[in-house]
C-alpha cells in the first residue's frame, strides 16, 4: 500500500469515528503534511482518493470539508446513484435476466484483491464467478470479490438474483460510489464458451471496479467481461 493510501485510510477512520464531523473543514494541507510527515503531493493524492470515495468535498476558495453522507442527497446525486448502482438486474428491467453460476466460494484474498479491498492477504473473501444473461443470451461474465466481515450471508439464491439489491435491502447498507476502469481485451477460451462468441476474434470490454459504501468502506472488487456487441456505456456530467 502506498503512503498516500495509508494516509487516506487514517483520515477516513477519523471521519467515520466523528473526529472529523460532517460539514466540518479538514486541517489545511500543510498541517496534514506535518501530521503525517508527508509531502504536499502525497497529501493531495490522499485527499483525491477520499474525494473519489465520496467522503470529502473541495470548496473553491474555502478548503476541504467532510461530506454529510447521512443527509438527504441532491436530485443530481440520486440520479447518478440510481443510474450507476442499480446493478445489472435493474439496468435490464423489463427483460428476462438469468444467471449461470460457475463458482461461489470462500478463499484467501489474492494479493491484488487484498490491495483493492484493503484487507490482509490472510483474510477470507467471498468469490463469485457468474455469467449474466438477458433473454437467454449471455451478456457478461463477472468475477467478484467481497469482504466477509460485513458483506455476510451470500448464498446461491442471492448470487442468482441481484447482489446489490441484497446488500441494500437485506443488509441495509448504502452503496455510494465506485472507481471504474474500462478497457478492451480478448476473451479467454473459457469466456468464449460462456459468452457464446465462438472462435471469432471478437474483443470484449472489461470493466474493473472497486465499489464503496456511503461510510467509505470498500464492499466489492470486481471485473466484468462484456460481449462487445452487448455493451453500452452511459455517462452523465453535472457541472
Amino acid at each position: 500500500m502506498f503512503k498516500y493510501e495509508i494516509i487516506a485510510e487514517e483520515i477516513q477512520k477519523k471521519i467515520q469515528s466523528g473526529e472529523y464531523p460532517a460539514d466540518e473543514k479538514l486541517p489545511q494541507e500543510m498541517e496534514l503534511c506535518r501530521q503525517y510527515d508527508a509531502s504536499r503531493i502525497t497529501i493531495r493524492e490522499a485527499l483525491d482518493l477520499l474525494v473519489n470515495r465520496g467522503l470529502i468535498t473541495r470548496r473553491r476558495g474555502a478548503g476541504t470539508y467532510v461530506k454529510a453522507i447521512a443527509g438527504e442527497a441532491s436530485d443530481s446525486e440520486k440520479f447518478a446513484r440510481s443510474q450507476q448502482f442499480g446493478g445489472f438486474t435493474s439496468d435490464m428491467k423489463g427483460r428476462e435476466v438469468s444467471t449461470e453460476l460457475h463458482e461461489l466460494s470462500l478463499l484467501r484474498a489474492p494479493r491484488h484483491v487484498a490491495e483493492r479491498l484493503q484487507v490482509p492477504e490472510t483474510a477470507f473473501v467471498c468469490y463469485i464467478c457468474r455469467t449474466r444473461k438477458v433473454d437467454q443470451k449471455p451478456y457478461v461474465v463477472e468475477y467478484t470479490y467481497m469482504p466477509t466481515d460485513f458483506i455476510t450471508g451470500i448464498t446461491e439464491d442471492v448470487v442468482k438474483g441481484s447482489i446489490y439489491g441484497y446488500i441494500e435491502h437485506t443488509l441495509k447498507l448504502k452503496i455510494k460510489s465506485a472507481h471504474r476502469t474500462v478497457r478492451a481485451d480478448m476473451p479467454t477460451a473459457q469466456e468464449r464458451e460462456w459468452l457464446e462468441i465462438g472462435q471469432d476474434a471478437m474483443p470484449i470490454l472489461e470493466v474493473e471496479q472497486t465499489g464503496y459504501l456511503d461510510d467509505g468502506r470498500i464492499f466489492e472488487y470486481s471485473t466484468a467481461r462484456h460481449r462487445a456487441d452487448c455493451f453500452e456505456l452511459h455517462t452523465v456530467s453535472i457541472h
